[in-house]
Order: structure tokens, then C-alpha cells, then sequence
């Protein structure tokens, strides 16, 4: 895989424990367009402050991030060390300093090891002439059970670009964003102020339409760069060439965001929850939501139990308007309920072979209107609650 203009590093500095790839840089040859998106948490961690600052300038040409400590809750020794990282990997790779953004995940109110962080930066600006995309998806894991990676290829005013991204999350996943880290990076040529502006929207679309248990962390953070290596004239609105650079973008964050449920902490479903008939896309979206963060709900997936009643009293609460008497309800294409009203023992029996399987969908017609809103969901295992007891030790 190849993006023109791009290196990427990843390298080993045992900032939680030895063992693994854990800290990472992508650098764009030149300066490229940047946008970017950030934890709405009022509780934002050091390197979130950073970025939140220079992405406003709208370029940048290296992203260095780290996992294993969030560097949030460290007060004026946290925001130095962020600092200090952007400044160094900068000098090592002779770009400006405020060309550099800086992302962490990991464990909140542990000042960062800068002893051992510090060391490693040079081989990890060494490691540019080898490294790949797939090491920088490995090196910011934490309780992810696998990498994130997504690719799409298109074409603008007849040249070739690439767009990829990786992402890490499993858990505390909830929307504005989630405990996530997203990086995307694309050889086209995209105008900037555009580009916030899309990315904005395909988030939302995307990391802001996806729960596994309902919490929003300090350090949610994605990223975007296009460095223009493709050739092409900058996309911007009104082009049919954005138009589709727009859809391939969707798409990507899109399978990013799936795959960040399908691997949540503990999960053993992946759900997509479905509301259709809402008055407003906004009201579905609050009665999905609502669905999709019930622990009765997840209880019930992860147990394979057809409790549809716990589906419909989530949408009763969740805010939107409702009329219990027209209200349909499906697990994939078995109707559990329909006019408000339970189908039977035999719907109970196919909807529970339903819930068996790895991956189902919830579907809830409400027959007010034409607001329609997915969201993607995990149920809510023993395994969670071991994974976050245990994830300080």
C-alpha cells in the first residue's frame, strides 16, 4: 500500500510495560491539510489541548502518539511533556514545531514517562524509511484485541489518490467521540476549511454513531491529513470529484467505526439498531442511542434472551416522541412486536435463534414520520467488567 508522500514509524519505549509497539509517528514529506475532531469531555487530556490549537491553522506534517498513558489529569507537567514531544520529533525531522500534533491513550493521572519516552524518538524518526501504516495501527492498541485499518483508492481530475486510516477503542466508546484515536491520511489534494467540514460530518456518521458502554473519555481524538502528492487540484465543494472523495471518506470511517464495536471490551454480539419513523432524524437517533447504551438491553443480547419489552422501554425513555400502540419491533426480519403488541411464542422462539448469532440487527419502526437513524452497539459481557477492573494492574 502506498500513499504518496507518507512514512510512518512505530516503535517500542515501554511506556505502560515492555513487550510491545507502543509509541508512533506519521510524516507527511510536505505540509499538508489537516482537520480535526475532539472529545467533547470537559476533561480533555494535554495532547487533545495541543492539537485542538494548532489544527485551527489547518496544516500540519507529522502526527507522533503514544499508548499506554493518556497524559490527562497531569496538570502543567502534562501539557510540558506534550510540548516537549511535538518539539522534539519536530527538531528530528527538521519541520516546525507547531507542524507537529501530538495524540495519547492510555491510563488518566499518570504523569508520562518522559525517561523513556524521550530515548526512543530517534529511532522512531529512523524507523521512517521502513515503518508502515499496519505498525502505527498496532502501536496505539490498548485493550483492543486486534489493529484497525481501513483503505480506498479514487480518482480526481484523473489522477490516482489513496485514502487510509487506522483507529484504536474497544472500550469507554460512546459518542463526542469515544476513548478513540483515529488517524487518516490521503495523497489528494483537499482544500482545508473543506476538509473540516466533511470529516466533521463523517464522524458524525460514524465515531459519533457507535456505543459499547456509554462513556466519553479525556483524550478522543481524529485526525485527517491530505498532503496533495496525488496531483490533483484541491478538492473543495461543488466538484464531483469531492463528491466521491466525500463518499469514499464516509465509507472508511465508517468500517473504522465498525470494527471499534465489533471488537469491544468483552463483546460477543455486534448489533445494529435500527430506528426508522421517527418525526426527525434526531429523534431517532436519540431512541437508537437509548437502545444502544441500556445495559438491560446489552444484559439481554450478551444472555440471548428476546427481551424485546427492555428495547421498548429504552425508547420510551429516550426522549423521542412515541405512540406505544403503532410502535413495530424486529430482531433481523422476525416481527416481535407489532401495534405495541407482543407476536407470540413463536416469534419469541425465532427471535431468540436470532440473538445466537455473532452478529443481528434491532429494528424499531415508530410510524410517526421519515426520521431514520443506525447506530452500531456490543452487548455487555463478564469479560468487560474483568478487562475494566483490571486495567490500571
Amino acid at each position: 500500500m502506498e500513499i504518496k508522500g507518507f512514512k510512518f514509524s512505530a516503535v517500542e519505549a515501554a511506556i505502560k510495560k515492555p513487550g510491545r509497539l507502543d509509541l508512533a509517528l506519521i510524516f507527511s514529506e510536505v505540509p499538508a491539510a489537516v482537520a480535526g475532531v475532539y472529545t467533547t469531555n470537559k476533561v480533555k487530556a494535554a495532547p487533545v489541548l495541543v492539537d485542538m490549537a494548532r489544527t485551527k491553522y489547518g496544516l500540519c506534517q507529522a502526527i507522533v502518539v503514544n499508548s499506554g498513558n493518556a497524559n490527562a489529569c497531569t496538570g502543567g507537567q502534562g501539557m510540558d511533556d506534550a510540548l516537549t514531544t511535538t518539539r522534539l520529533v519536530a527538531e528530528g525531522l527538521g519541520i516546525p514545531d507547531e507542524a507537529t500534533l501530538v495524540a495519547s491513550t492510555g491510563v488518566i493521572g499518570v504523569p508520562m514517562p518522559m525517561e523513556r519516552l524521550r530515548p526512543r524518538i530517534p529511532a522512531l524518526i529512523e524507523g521512517l524509511e521502513g515503518g508502515t501504516l499496519e505498525d502505527v495501527a498496532e502501536a496505539i492498541m490498548t485493550t483492543d484485541t486486534f489493529p484497525k485499518l481501513a483503505i480506498r483508492s479514487g480518482e480526481a481530475g484523473g489522477k490516482r489518490y489513496t485514502l487510509a486510516g487506522v483507529a484504536k477503542g474497544a472500550g469507554m466508546i460512546m459518542p463526542n467521540m469515544a476513548t478513540m484515536l483515529a488517524f487518516l491520511v490521503t495523497d489528494a489534494a483537499v482544500d482545508p476549511a473543506w476538509l473540516q467540514r466533511v470529516f466533521r460530518e463523517g464522524v458524525d456518521l460514524s465515531f459519533n454513531m457507535i456505543s459499547v458502554d456509554g462513556d466519553t473519555s479525556t483524550n478522543d481524538t481524529a485526525l485527517v491529513m491530505a498532503n496533495g502528492a496525488a496531483g490533483n487540484q484541491p478538492l473543495t465543494a461543488g466538484d464531483p470529484d469531492a463528491e466521491r472523495f466525500v463518499r469514499l471518506l464516509r465509507g472508511l470511517l465508517l468500517s473504522l467505526a465498525k470494527q471499534i464495536v465489533r471488537d469491544g471490551e468483552g463483546a460477543t454480539k455486534f448489533v445494529e439498531i435500527n430506528v426508522r419513523g421517527a418525526r426527525s432524524n434526531a429523534e431517532a437517533r436519540q431512541a437508537a442511542m437509548a437502545v444502544a447504551n441500556s445495559c438491560l438491553v446489552k444484559t439481554a443480547f450478551f444472555g440471548q434472551d428476546a427481551n424485546w419489552g427492555r428495547i421498548l422501554a429504552a425508547v420510551g425513555y429516550s426522549g423521542a416522541n412515541i405512540d406505544p400502540y403503532r410502535v413495530e419491533l424486529s430482531f433481523d426480519d422476525v416481527r416481535m412486536v407489532r401495534n405495541g403488541i407482543f407476536a407470540g411464542g413463536d416469534a419469541e422462539a425465532r427471535g431468540t435463534e436470532v440473538l445466537k448469532k455473532r452478529e443481528f440487527s434491532v429494528t424499531v419502526n415508530l410510524w410517526m414520520g421519515e426520521g431514520e437513524a443506525t447506530v452500531f452497539t456490543s452487548d455487555l459481557s463478564y469479560d468487560y467488567v474483568k478487562i475494566n477492573a483490571d486495567y490500571r494492574t
